[in-house]
């Protein structure tokens, strides 16, 4: 088993599409999965935002995400970063939580590390 970390850092749905989809493969094969959002990424935390828009390909973050939650693959929400666009811990997923850069860096020590 090895260990992944999906670090999202933008609010594109094509990016979050991606980073979803990989991390539910990964996760899917039995491997450690964990996911990190920073910079404007963290509004994919906001459970009340619309996961149906399609990508070009025709898939979008509904057809991966709620796997995730649902699975309960850790995602950390950069503190800082969700603090100062006014986003409340209270509207995230319930795999989310607020994290911190020290925490990320711990993560990616021992993982292979994809960014989105």
């Amino acid at each position: 088993m090895v260990k992944f970390l999906f670090v999202l850092s933008q609010d594109d749905n094509e990016k979050a599409t991606r980073c979803f989809q990989f991390a539910r493969i990964a996760h899917s094969k039995g491997h450690h999965v964990d996911m990190f959002f920073i910079d404007s990424g963290v509004m994919w935390a906001n459970k009340d935002r619309d996961l149906t828009l399609k990508t070009a390909t025709g898939d979008c973050p509904a057809d991966y995400l709620p796997y995730l939650v649902e699975n309960e693959v850790a995602t950390g929400i950069c503190t800082p970063c969700a603090k100062n666009r006014g986003l409340d811990e209270s509207k995230f997923f319930s795999n989310m939580l607020l994290d911190g850069g020290p925490h990320l860096i711990d993560m990616a020590v021992e993982a292979k590390v994809f960014n989105f």
